[in-house]
Protein backbone atom coordinates (compact mmCIF):
# COMPACT_ATOMS: atom_id res chain seq x y z
CA UNK A 1 0.00 0.00 0.00
CA UNK A 2 2.74 2.05 0.71
CA UNK A 3 4.33 1.73 -2.50
CA UNK A 4 0.95 3.05 -4.16
CA UNK A 5 0.24 6.12 -2.28
CA UNK A 6 3.60 7.11 -2.66
CA UNK A 7 3.07 7.05 -6.51
CA UNK A 8 -0.28 8.75 -5.69
CA UNK A 9 1.09 11.76 -4.49
CA UNK A 10 2.03 13.29 -7.16
CA UNK A 11 -0.87 14.50 -9.12
CA UNK A 12 -1.69 13.35 -12.85
CA UNK A 13 -0.24 15.66 -15.52
CA UNK A 14 -3.44 15.64 -17.58
CA UNK A 15 -5.38 16.37 -14.15
CA UNK A 16 -3.36 19.39 -13.54
CA UNK A 17 -0.03 19.90 -14.98
CA UNK A 18 0.86 22.71 -12.80
CA UNK A 19 0.24 20.69 -10.25
CA UNK A 20 1.89 17.67 -11.49
CA UNK A 21 5.19 20.24 -12.00
CA UNK A 22 4.88 21.08 -8.43
CA UNK A 23 4.40 17.66 -7.35
CA UNK A 24 7.32 16.26 -8.83
CA UNK A 25 9.96 19.17 -7.69
CA UNK A 26 8.60 18.83 -4.02
CA UNK A 27 9.12 15.00 -3.88
CA UNK A 28 12.25 14.74 -5.62
CA UNK A 29 13.34 17.20 -3.34
CA UNK A 30 14.91 19.93 -5.78
CA UNK A 31 13.77 22.48 -4.03
CA UNK A 32 11.90 24.19 -1.07
CA UNK A 33 10.20 27.04 -0.89
CA UNK A 34 11.88 30.08 1.63
CA UNK A 35 10.39 32.82 4.04
CA UNK A 36 11.92 35.16 1.18
CA UNK A 37 9.01 35.68 -1.43
CA UNK A 38 9.10 34.52 -4.86
CA UNK A 39 12.64 33.12 -4.17
CA UNK A 40 13.63 29.15 -3.73
CA UNK A 41 16.36 26.92 -2.08
CA UNK A 42 17.72 24.90 -4.50
CA UNK A 43 17.88 21.48 -2.63
CA UNK A 44 21.07 19.23 -3.23
CA UNK A 45 18.87 16.89 -5.83
CA UNK A 46 18.17 19.95 -7.84
CA UNK A 47 21.75 21.80 -7.35
CA UNK A 48 23.79 18.72 -8.59
CA UNK A 49 21.51 19.13 -11.64
CA UNK A 50 22.87 22.60 -12.13
CA UNK A 51 26.79 21.48 -11.40
CA UNK A 52 26.49 19.47 -14.38
CA UNK A 53 24.91 21.54 -16.51
CA UNK A 54 27.10 24.14 -15.54
CA UNK A 55 30.38 22.30 -16.08
CA UNK A 56 29.49 20.40 -19.65
CA UNK A 57 28.69 24.28 -20.89
CA UNK A 58 31.66 26.03 -19.42
CA UNK A 59 33.73 23.47 -20.93
CA UNK A 60 32.24 24.05 -24.20
CA UNK A 61 32.43 27.59 -23.96
CA UNK A 62 35.71 27.09 -23.16
CA UNK A 63 36.36 25.53 -25.55
CA UNK A 64 35.67 28.61 -28.28
CA UNK A 65 37.93 30.79 -26.91
CA UNK A 66 35.70 32.07 -23.39
CA UNK A 67 37.29 32.94 -20.03
CA UNK A 68 34.89 33.59 -17.04
CA UNK A 69 35.33 36.63 -14.83
CA UNK A 70 33.31 37.68 -11.72
CA UNK A 71 31.51 41.50 -11.68
CA UNK A 72 30.18 43.55 -8.82
CA UNK A 73 26.09 42.66 -8.06
CA UNK A 74 25.36 46.32 -7.77
CA UNK A 75 25.03 48.79 -10.46
CA UNK A 76 24.51 52.50 -9.92
CA UNK A 77 21.76 54.34 -11.31
CA UNK A 78 23.62 56.19 -13.65
CA UNK A 79 25.95 53.47 -15.19
CA UNK A 80 22.25 52.08 -15.75
CA UNK A 81 20.78 54.61 -17.52
CA UNK A 82 23.46 54.71 -20.23
CA UNK A 83 21.30 52.54 -22.55
CA UNK A 84 17.75 54.16 -23.10
CA UNK A 85 15.81 50.88 -24.68
CA UNK A 86 18.17 49.25 -21.80
CA UNK A 87 16.84 50.62 -19.60
CA UNK A 88 13.35 50.52 -20.31
CA UNK A 89 13.37 47.22 -20.77
CA UNK A 90 14.22 46.15 -17.47
CA UNK A 91 13.10 48.87 -15.47
CA UNK A 92 9.71 47.23 -14.02
CA UNK A 93 11.65 44.52 -12.51
CA UNK A 94 14.55 46.11 -10.94
CA UNK A 95 15.10 45.81 -6.78
CA UNK A 96 17.19 48.87 -5.83
CA UNK A 97 19.35 49.27 -2.67
CA UNK A 98 18.70 53.10 -1.15
CA UNK A 99 20.72 52.42 2.39
CA UNK A 100 23.81 50.42 3.12
CA UNK A 101 25.61 50.56 6.79
CA UNK A 102 22.47 52.12 7.83
CA UNK A 103 23.41 55.37 5.57
CA UNK A 104 21.17 56.30 2.57
CA UNK A 105 23.25 56.17 -0.08
CA UNK A 106 23.81 59.33 -1.87
CA UNK A 107 23.05 57.11 -5.29
CA UNK A 108 20.79 54.55 -4.96
CA UNK A 109 22.10 51.07 -6.67
CA UNK A 110 20.37 47.76 -8.63
CA UNK A 111 20.71 44.45 -7.77
CA UNK A 112 21.93 43.40 -11.28
CA UNK A 113 19.02 42.39 -13.25
CA UNK A 114 21.41 41.57 -16.25
CA UNK A 115 25.26 42.82 -16.38
CA UNK A 116 25.62 44.67 -19.72
CA UNK A 117 26.30 47.72 -18.19
CA UNK A 118 29.14 46.88 -16.35
CA UNK A 119 30.20 44.85 -18.94
CA UNK A 120 30.26 48.00 -20.94
CA UNK A 121 31.86 49.95 -17.76
CA UNK A 122 34.73 47.23 -17.67
CA UNK A 123 35.49 46.64 -21.70
CA UNK A 124 35.40 51.07 -21.44
CA UNK A 125 38.74 50.48 -18.72
CA UNK A 126 40.74 47.14 -20.74
CA UNK A 127 40.16 48.12 -24.39
CA UNK A 128 42.15 50.47 -25.95
CA UNK A 129 44.01 48.96 -29.22
CA UNK A 130 42.77 46.43 -31.84
CA UNK A 131 45.10 44.35 -29.94
CA UNK A 132 43.11 43.98 -26.97
CA UNK A 133 40.24 42.23 -29.34
CA UNK A 134 38.78 40.15 -29.02
CA UNK A 135 37.26 40.43 -25.52
CA UNK A 136 35.39 36.99 -25.26
CA UNK A 137 34.28 36.58 -21.11
CA UNK A 138 31.34 35.02 -19.15
CA UNK A 139 30.09 34.96 -15.70
CA UNK A 140 28.49 32.50 -13.56
CA UNK A 141 26.26 34.12 -10.94
CA UNK A 142 22.95 35.05 -9.73
CA UNK A 143 20.25 38.05 -11.30
CA UNK A 144 17.58 39.57 -9.50
CA UNK A 145 13.94 40.35 -11.34
CA UNK A 146 11.02 41.20 -9.32
CA UNK A 147 8.46 38.95 -11.44
CA UNK A 148 5.34 39.09 -9.90
CA UNK A 149 4.26 35.48 -10.76
CA UNK A 150 6.98 33.13 -9.55
CA UNK A 151 6.95 29.24 -10.07
CA UNK A 152 9.98 26.91 -9.35
CA UNK A 153 12.97 27.02 -11.79
CA UNK A 154 10.99 28.82 -14.21
CA UNK A 155 10.18 31.76 -13.15
CA UNK A 156 11.98 32.85 -9.62
CA UNK A 157 12.93 36.33 -8.38
CA UNK A 158 16.56 35.46 -8.11
CA UNK A 159 17.98 32.74 -10.29
CA UNK A 160 21.34 31.27 -11.44
CA UNK A 161 22.57 31.56 -14.91
CA UNK A 162 25.59 32.63 -17.37
CA UNK A 163 26.32 35.57 -19.15
CA UNK A 164 28.44 35.76 -21.45
CA UNK A 165 29.65 39.25 -22.69
CA UNK A 166 31.96 40.00 -25.83
CA UNK A 167 33.36 42.84 -27.85
CA UNK A 168 34.86 42.54 -31.44
CA UNK A 169 36.87 44.61 -33.95
CA UNK A 170 34.09 44.55 -36.33
CA UNK A 171 30.22 43.60 -36.97
CA UNK A 172 31.28 40.57 -38.65
CA UNK A 173 33.04 38.86 -35.84
CA UNK A 174 30.15 40.09 -33.35
CA UNK A 175 27.74 38.40 -35.60
CA UNK A 176 29.86 35.00 -35.80
CA UNK A 177 30.00 34.74 -32.21
CA UNK A 178 26.56 35.51 -31.56
CA UNK A 179 25.35 32.44 -33.81
CA UNK A 180 28.00 30.48 -32.82
CA UNK A 181 26.95 30.77 -29.26
CA UNK A 182 23.30 29.92 -29.96
CA UNK A 183 25.05 26.81 -31.52
CA UNK A 184 26.76 25.90 -29.08
CA UNK A 185 23.33 25.93 -27.16
CA UNK A 186 21.44 23.81 -29.51
CA UNK A 187 23.96 21.39 -29.17
CA UNK A 188 23.72 21.40 -25.58
CA UNK A 189 20.38 21.17 -25.75
CA UNK A 190 19.64 18.22 -28.01
CA UNK A 191 23.04 16.16 -26.81
CA UNK A 192 23.49 16.45 -22.85
CA UNK A 193 19.82 17.44 -21.97
CA UNK A 194 17.99 15.14 -24.94
CA UNK A 195 15.52 18.19 -26.02
CA UNK A 196 15.20 19.32 -29.44
CA UNK A 197 15.23 22.84 -30.01
CA UNK A 198 13.63 25.03 -32.86
CA UNK A 199 16.62 27.65 -33.40
CA UNK A 200 16.05 31.48 -34.79
CA UNK A 201 15.72 35.10 -34.84
CA UNK A 202 13.43 36.91 -32.08
CA UNK A 203 11.05 39.21 -33.66
CA UNK A 204 11.82 43.58 -33.35
CA UNK A 205 8.93 42.84 -30.23
CA UNK A 206 10.38 40.18 -28.94
CA UNK A 207 14.26 41.34 -29.48
CA UNK A 208 16.41 41.90 -26.09
CA UNK A 209 15.97 45.37 -24.98
CA UNK A 210 18.58 47.57 -26.52
CA UNK A 211 20.21 44.69 -29.13
CA UNK A 212 20.12 44.86 -33.02
CA UNK A 213 18.95 41.04 -33.15
CA UNK A 214 18.62 38.41 -30.84
CA UNK A 215 18.50 34.57 -31.88
CA UNK A 216 16.58 32.00 -29.76
CA UNK A 217 16.52 28.26 -29.09
CA UNK A 218 12.89 27.72 -28.57
CA UNK A 219 11.75 23.95 -26.88
CA UNK A 220 8.30 22.88 -26.25
CA UNK A 221 7.43 20.90 -23.57
CA UNK A 222 5.02 18.35 -22.77
CA UNK A 223 2.29 20.29 -22.20
CA UNK A 224 2.11 21.87 -25.04
CA UNK A 225 3.65 25.63 -23.89
CA UNK A 226 6.46 26.91 -25.44
CA UNK A 227 9.62 27.48 -23.20
CA UNK A 228 12.61 30.11 -24.20
CA UNK A 229 15.55 27.75 -23.30
CA UNK A 230 18.47 30.34 -24.66
CA UNK A 231 19.51 33.40 -26.44
CA UNK A 232 22.06 35.00 -27.69
CA UNK A 233 22.38 38.76 -28.65
CA UNK A 234 24.17 40.81 -31.15
CA UNK A 235 24.47 44.32 -29.69
CA UNK A 236 26.21 45.80 -32.50
CA UNK A 237 28.03 48.99 -31.12
CA UNK A 238 24.99 50.66 -30.02
CA UNK A 239 26.13 49.75 -25.84
CA UNK A 240 29.68 50.85 -27.16
CA UNK A 241 28.48 53.95 -28.42
CA UNK A 242 26.41 55.03 -25.18
CA UNK A 243 29.65 54.00 -23.06
CA UNK A 244 32.09 54.83 -25.25
CA UNK A 245 34.21 52.05 -25.65
CA UNK A 246 36.56 52.84 -28.08
CA UNK A 247 39.96 51.16 -29.44
CA UNK A 248 42.53 52.36 -32.09
CA UNK A 249 42.53 50.31 -35.05
CA UNK A 250 45.29 49.20 -37.40
CA UNK A 251 44.86 52.30 -39.66
CA UNK A 252 45.33 54.77 -36.45
CA UNK A 253 41.78 55.80 -35.98
CA UNK A 254 39.41 55.26 -33.33
CA UNK A 255 36.66 52.55 -33.74
CA UNK A 256 34.11 51.73 -31.34
CA UNK A 257 33.61 48.08 -30.62
CA UNK A 258 30.50 45.72 -31.46
CA UNK A 259 29.36 43.51 -28.93
CA UNK A 260 27.69 40.55 -27.91
CA UNK A 261 25.50 39.01 -25.23
CA UNK A 262 24.19 35.01 -24.49
CA UNK A 263 22.72 33.29 -21.64
CA UNK A 264 20.77 30.05 -20.31
CA UNK A 265 19.41 30.01 -16.50
CA UNK A 266 18.42 27.68 -14.18
CA UNK A 267 14.92 27.22 -15.94
CA UNK A 268 16.60 24.55 -17.55
CA UNK A 269 16.21 22.10 -15.01
CA UNK A 270 11.94 23.56 -15.05
CA UNK A 271 12.61 22.18 -19.12
CA UNK A 272 14.09 18.77 -18.60
CA UNK A 273 11.43 18.05 -16.05
CA UNK A 274 8.96 19.17 -18.47
CA UNK A 275 9.52 17.88 -21.83
CA UNK A 276 11.15 13.98 -19.77
CA UNK A 277 8.87 13.88 -16.73
CA UNK A 278 5.70 11.40 -16.62
CA UNK A 279 2.81 10.40 -13.99
CA UNK A 280 5.88 8.42 -12.04
CA UNK A 281 7.74 12.00 -11.51
CA UNK A 282 11.12 13.10 -12.42
CA UNK A 283 13.00 11.50 -15.79
CA UNK A 284 16.77 12.50 -16.39
CA UNK A 285 18.66 11.91 -19.30
CA UNK A 286 21.65 9.59 -18.35
CA UNK A 287 24.28 12.95 -19.19
CA UNK A 288 22.41 14.92 -16.40
CA UNK A 289 21.29 12.84 -14.13
CA UNK A 290 23.63 13.22 -10.87
CA UNK A 291 22.82 9.64 -10.37
CA UNK A 292 22.88 7.73 -13.70
CA UNK A 293 22.60 3.91 -11.77
CA UNK A 294 20.81 3.03 -8.65
CA UNK A 295 21.41 -1.05 -7.63
CA UNK A 296 18.51 -2.02 -5.30
CA UNK A 297 19.71 -5.20 -3.67
CA UNK A 298 16.53 -7.71 -3.43
CA UNK A 299 16.48 -9.54 0.02
CA UNK A 300 19.45 -7.72 1.39
CA UNK A 301 19.60 -9.18 4.42
CA UNK A 302 20.65 -11.99 2.61
CA UNK A 303 24.15 -13.18 3.47
CA UNK A 304 26.65 -12.30 0.34
CA UNK A 305 23.38 -10.02 -1.67
CA UNK A 306 24.89 -6.42 -0.01
CA UNK A 307 28.74 -7.42 -0.59
CA UNK A 308 27.96 -8.13 -4.14
CA UNK A 309 25.66 -4.76 -4.35
CA UNK A 310 28.51 -3.19 -3.51
CA UNK A 311 31.04 -4.87 -5.58
CA UNK A 312 29.20 -4.08 -8.69
CA UNK A 313 28.72 -0.35 -7.50
CA UNK A 314 32.76 -0.06 -7.46
CA UNK A 315 33.38 -1.90 -10.91
CA UNK A 316 30.55 0.64 -12.43
CA UNK A 317 32.44 3.90 -10.59
CA UNK A 318 36.30 2.83 -11.96
CA UNK A 319 34.16 2.42 -15.48
CA UNK A 320 33.10 6.16 -15.35
CA UNK A 321 29.25 5.66 -14.28
CA UNK A 322 27.90 7.76 -11.18
CA UNK A 323 26.03 4.95 -9.47
CA UNK A 324 25.04 4.10 -5.29
CA UNK A 325 23.74 1.32 -3.91
CA UNK A 326 20.25 2.02 -1.91
CA UNK A 327 21.10 -0.40 1.18
CA UNK A 328 18.41 1.69 3.35
CA UNK A 329 16.13 -0.85 5.08
CA UNK A 330 12.99 -0.48 2.95
CA UNK A 331 11.56 -3.12 0.63
CA UNK A 332 12.74 -3.35 -2.85
CA UNK A 333 9.09 -1.89 -4.11
CA UNK A 334 9.48 1.17 -2.41
CA UNK A 335 12.67 1.96 -3.66
CA UNK A 336 11.86 0.63 -7.41
CA UNK A 337 8.65 3.27 -6.78
CA UNK A 338 11.35 6.26 -5.31
CA UNK A 339 13.98 5.39 -8.08
CA UNK A 340 11.18 6.09 -10.65
CA UNK A 341 10.21 9.23 -9.11
CA UNK A 342 13.48 10.69 -9.04
CA UNK A 343 14.20 9.59 -12.73
CA UNK A 344 17.56 7.85 -12.39
CA UNK A 345 17.64 6.60 -15.45
CA UNK A 346 18.59 2.90 -14.41
CA UNK A 347 18.69 0.26 -11.65
CA UNK A 348 20.05 -2.92 -11.22
CA UNK A 349 18.15 -5.66 -9.33
CA UNK A 350 20.35 -7.86 -7.98
CA UNK A 351 19.38 -10.72 -5.33
CA UNK A 352 20.71 -14.24 -3.92
CA UNK A 353 19.15 -16.17 -7.02
CA UNK A 354 20.65 -13.64 -9.31
CA UNK A 355 24.12 -13.75 -7.65
CA UNK A 356 23.88 -17.83 -7.86
CA UNK A 357 22.79 -17.32 -11.87
CA UNK A 358 25.74 -14.70 -12.37
CA UNK A 359 22.94 -12.30 -13.83
CA UNK A 360 20.90 -9.20 -12.65
CA UNK A 361 17.91 -7.53 -13.87
CA UNK A 362 18.61 -4.02 -15.82
CA UNK A 363 15.65 -1.71 -15.86
CA UNK A 364 15.08 1.18 -17.71
CA UNK A 365 13.20 4.33 -16.79
CA UNK A 366 12.54 5.95 -19.81
CA UNK A 367 10.74 2.87 -21.43
CA UNK A 368 10.30 0.29 -18.10
CA UNK A 369 12.42 -2.29 -20.36
CA UNK A 370 14.02 -5.30 -18.22
CA UNK A 371 16.93 -6.54 -19.27
CA UNK A 372 18.98 -9.64 -18.44
CA UNK A 373 22.83 -9.02 -18.10
CA UNK A 374 25.30 -11.20 -16.90
CA UNK A 375 27.33 -9.97 -14.19
CA UNK A 376 30.64 -10.36 -15.96
CA UNK A 377 29.04 -7.55 -18.83
CA UNK A 378 28.07 -5.10 -16.38
CA UNK A 379 30.87 -2.94 -17.01
CA UNK A 380 30.93 -2.86 -20.52
CA UNK A 381 27.22 -3.14 -20.66
CA UNK A 382 25.57 -0.31 -18.61
CA UNK A 383 27.68 2.65 -20.16
CA UNK A 384 25.99 1.38 -23.89
CA UNK A 385 22.17 0.97 -22.27
CA UNK A 386 22.69 4.65 -20.64
CA UNK A 387 23.92 5.87 -24.52
CA UNK A 388 20.83 4.28 -25.70
CA UNK A 389 18.37 5.86 -23.22
CA UNK A 390 20.25 9.24 -23.66
CA UNK A 391 18.84 8.94 -27.77
CA UNK A 392 15.60 6.98 -26.97
CA UNK A 393 15.27 10.07 -24.75
CA UNK A 394 15.68 12.77 -27.29
CA UNK A 395 13.87 10.91 -30.31
CA UNK A 396 10.95 10.34 -28.09
CA UNK A 397 10.48 14.22 -27.06
CA UNK A 398 11.27 15.26 -30.79
CA UNK A 399 8.19 12.54 -31.81
CA UNK A 400 6.41 14.58 -29.42
CA UNK A 401 7.37 17.72 -30.56
CA UNK A 402 6.80 16.72 -33.91
CA UNK A 403 3.35 15.71 -33.00
CA UNK A 404 2.20 18.70 -31.73
CA UNK A 405 3.49 21.22 -34.14
CA UNK A 406 0.72 22.31 -36.60
CA UNK A 407 0.57 24.36 -39.72
CA UNK A 408 -1.86 27.41 -40.07
CA UNK A 409 -2.37 29.26 -43.74
CA UNK A 410 -5.49 31.50 -42.68
CA UNK A 411 -6.45 32.83 -39.44
CA UNK A 412 -9.55 30.47 -38.92
CA UNK A 413 -7.04 27.48 -38.94
CA UNK A 414 -4.44 29.67 -36.85
CA UNK A 415 -7.51 29.79 -34.48
CA UNK A 416 -8.61 26.39 -34.91
CA UNK A 417 -5.24 25.63 -33.40
CA UNK A 418 -4.86 27.17 -30.53
CA UNK A 419 -8.25 26.89 -29.14
CA UNK A 420 -8.34 23.37 -30.20
CA UNK A 421 -4.93 21.52 -29.63
CA UNK A 422 -1.52 23.06 -27.94
CA UNK A 423 1.79 22.93 -29.51
CA UNK A 424 3.62 25.29 -32.18
CA UNK A 425 1.80 26.96 -34.82
CA UNK A 426 3.77 27.57 -38.08
CA UNK A 427 2.26 30.49 -40.18
CA UNK A 428 3.56 32.75 -42.69
CA UNK A 429 3.72 36.63 -41.07
CA UNK A 430 4.32 40.04 -43.13
CA UNK A 431 6.76 41.37 -40.67
CA UNK A 432 3.97 44.25 -39.40
CA UNK A 433 4.00 44.27 -35.89
CA UNK A 434 0.51 45.21 -35.66
CA UNK A 435 -0.65 41.47 -36.84
CA UNK A 436 1.79 40.31 -33.77
CA UNK A 437 -0.15 42.43 -31.48
CA UNK A 438 -3.20 41.37 -32.88
CA UNK A 439 -2.92 38.16 -32.37
CA UNK A 440 -1.44 38.10 -28.78
CA UNK A 441 -4.31 40.21 -27.87
CA UNK A 442 -6.58 37.70 -29.03
CA UNK A 443 -4.95 34.52 -28.59
CA UNK A 444 -2.44 35.32 -25.43
CA UNK A 445 0.23 33.96 -28.10
CA UNK A 446 3.63 35.06 -29.09
CA UNK A 447 5.88 34.87 -32.12
CA UNK A 448 8.50 32.41 -30.49
CA UNK A 449 11.24 32.39 -33.15
CA UNK A 450 11.80 33.11 -37.38
CA UNK A 451 13.26 29.40 -37.82
CA UNK A 452 16.79 29.55 -39.63
CA UNK A 453 14.85 26.95 -41.61
CA UNK A 454 12.49 28.83 -43.88
CA UNK A 455 9.53 27.17 -45.20
CA UNK A 456 7.17 28.65 -47.68
CA UNK A 457 3.70 27.31 -46.50
CA UNK A 458 1.40 30.76 -48.38
CA UNK A 459 2.05 33.56 -49.99
CA UNK A 460 -0.52 35.39 -47.57
CA UNK A 461 -0.02 36.47 -43.74
CA UNK A 462 -1.87 34.35 -41.77
CA UNK A 463 -3.19 37.58 -39.95
CA UNK A 464 -3.58 40.42 -42.78
CA UNK A 465 -3.88 38.50 -45.94
CA UNK A 466 -0.93 40.68 -47.27
CA UNK A 467 2.27 39.10 -48.54
CA UNK A 468 4.01 37.22 -46.14
CA UNK A 469 7.92 37.61 -45.90
CA UNK A 470 8.97 35.53 -42.98
CA UNK A 471 7.63 31.52 -41.83
CA UNK A 472 6.64 32.13 -37.99
CA UNK A 473 6.71 29.59 -34.85
CA UNK A 474 4.10 30.94 -33.00
CA UNK A 475 3.11 29.33 -29.51
CA UNK A 476 2.09 29.93 -25.53
CA UNK A 477 5.04 30.38 -23.48
CA UNK A 478 6.07 29.87 -20.02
Amino acid sequence: MADKKMVEAITSMDEDFAQWYTDVVKKAELIDYTSVKGCMAIKPEGYAIWELIQSQLDARFKATGVKNLYLPMFIPESLLQKEKDHVEGFAPEVAWVTYGGGQKLTERMCVRPTSETLFCDYYKGVVHSYRDLPQVCNQWCSVVRWEKETRPFLRSREFLWQEGHTAHATAEEAQERTEQMLNVYADFLENVLAIPVIKGQKTEKEKFAGAVATYTIETLMHDGKALQAGTSHNFGDGFAKAFEIQYTDKDNTLKHVHQTSWGMTTRLIGAIIMVHGDNSGLKLPPRVAPTQVVIIPIQQKKEGVLDKAYEIEKTLKAAGVRVRTDDVDKTPGWKFSEQEMRGIPMRIEIGPKDIEAGKCIICRRDNGEKIEVALTDLEAKVPEILETIQKDMFEAAKAHRDEHTYVATTMEEFEKCFTEKSGFVKSMWCEDQACEDAIKEKLAVTSRCMPYEQENLSDKCVCCGKPAKKMVYWGKAY
